[in-house]
């Protein structure tokens, strides 16, 4: 029996045709504003390749440099950079696809290549790519490079930076705990017991320091076994016991601390990127951090004694594992001029000439696409002045750091499996629970999916 009013139906109907020409017609102002707004211009009479990206502040005028860099490295294209809010950087996107008028290229580090791939929203890279470049790039990119742009088999996004996390330590607090802090811990089990000798608390029980607290499933999954994706076979891999083995681990890690007191603790400290980052100020003893912080504090703590280790696996586990992302060049369907595009990626990435781009890599504090890269001379340079940036950069060759699992309701999943994480966390779900109630979240959007003729 269908109980719908038929008069809401029709309002919903009318709601639906309004946002619809809304859109559309937001979607043909944005083309035309993208048209006819003012654009500088150092070279009128080339090929002009709009460029959108994020980055901003010191980090637009690397970009900057870099496509000055490549403007005047040739003369047939000009590229031209726009940086766009982060917050509304893929509506913009979107709508510019819709309209028929979007950049020719664009910097994402969201995770919405595989759904836009799906939707045809962005062009597969390997299609301008010559059968040398592709085999090039199979051969000598990282392992998790060729993982993390790529969608059934396709190439849609050039990485030109990637994420790597491993630990911080402060040498002389494991000093005053009897640590020897040229012997890292080798396993993830002594690194907790180092942990526990490195807290400290006041009177009243409440946490002053923090030694080590192992936290975010999405990064530790890995470390006991597959993650979430089996890349042999294709296939999510959520309910498993590697994956209940690492969230009970952390859970108990968290319960030995008590949630309450933990949450308190991170409520008083900043993430922030300048001086306020709490490893600077010891509230942390041991922690796991992004390649970043190593700029950070050479720019911030140049006077501070810290090293990094990578993260150690569990009792058998895996060794340099974890999860990573990055900056991806993307090419949208639609896009005016796809061959400069990828003239640009191709400068920009490495994938041409792995020696000039290692300069660029430098200025963005960015980890290299391929070997080559790590292997040039101004990149050595580089690490020699940041010697702690060499751990994140010899985990780069290992196969067991992965991105966030390659299908197309990928923001779903990885919002998801953030969600039971911390209901675990909490106490609210057992670890059995929470993995349990992932699967069936999941098998319930597939099934959705496939009913409304989505891929899965």
């Amino acid at each position: 029996m269908d109980n719908r009013n038929p008069a809401s139906t029709s309002g919903r109907w009318r709601r639906w045709a309004t946002l619809g020409a809304c859109l559309l017609l937001a979607a043909m102002l944005l083309a035309v504003v993208a048209r006819s707004g003012p654009v500088l211009r150092k070279y009128p009479e080339r090929i002009p390749v709009r460029f959108w990206h994020m980055w901003t502040a010191e980090w637009k005028v690397v970009v900057d440099r870099i496509v000055d860099r490549f403007n005047a490295s040739q003369d047939r294209y000009e590229v031209v950079a726009l940086s766009v809010p982060s917050a509304s950087a893929d509506s913009k996107f979107l709508l510019a696809v819709a309209g028929g008028d979007p950049p020719d290229v664009m910097g994402q580090w969201n995770q919405v290549i595989p759904k836009w791939a799906e939707s045809g929203l962005i062009v597969p890279i390997d299609d301008l790519m010559t059968p040398a470049e592709r085999e090039a790039f199979d051969r000598d990119a990282y392992p998790v490079v060729r993982r993390i742009g790529t969608y059934k088999g396709r190439l849609y996004g050039v990485t030109t930076g990637l994420n790597v996390w491993a630990c911080y330590y402060l040498p002389q607090h494991l000093r005053e705990a009897g640590l020897d802090p040229d012997r890292f811990p080798q396993t993830l089990e002594e690194l907790i017991a180092w942990g526990e000798k490195l807290h400290r608390f006041d009177r009243q029980g409440n946490l002053l320091r923090l030694g080590f607290m192992p936290e975010w499933l999405t990064m530790y999954a890995p470390v006991f076994g597959k993650g979430f994706y089996d890349d042999s076979s294709g296939s999510l891999t959520l309910e498993t016991a590697d994956n209940l083995r690492a969230l009970t681990f952390l859970v108990e890690c968290r319960r030995k601390l008590g949630f309450q007191n933990v949450v308190r603790f991170n409520s008083g400290l900043s993430t922030g990127f300048a001086a306020e980052w709490p490893f600077i100020s010891g509230a942390y003893s041991i922690t796991l951090d992004g390649q970043w912080r190593v700029e950070q504090l050479a720019r911030y703590a140049p006077n501070l004694e810290y090293r990094t280790a990578p993260l150690p696996p569990a009792a058998g586990g895996r060794r340099q594992a974890g999860w990573s992302n990055g900056n991806l060049m993307i090419i949208p369907r639609g896009a005016a001029q796809p061959q400069g595009a990828y003239e640009f990626i191709k400068f920009w990435s490495g994938l041409e000439n792995p020696v000039r781009a290692a300069e660029f890599y430098t200025w963005g504090g960015w980890l290299p696409l391929s070997q080559a890269i790590a292997d040039a001379p101004v990149y050595l340079e580089y690490v020699k002045k940041h010697p702690q940036f060499k751990t994140f950069l010899d985990t780069l060759p290992s196969e067991n750091l992965q991105p966030t699992p390659p299908v197309p309701y990928q923001v779903y999943l990885w919002d998801r499996i953030g969600q039971i994480d911390d209901s675990a966390m909490r106490g609210t779900l057992t670890p059995e629970q929470a993995l349990r109630t992932l699967r069936e979240d999941i098998e319930l959007e597939r099934s959705q999916r496939r009913a409304l003729g989505y891929a899965e």
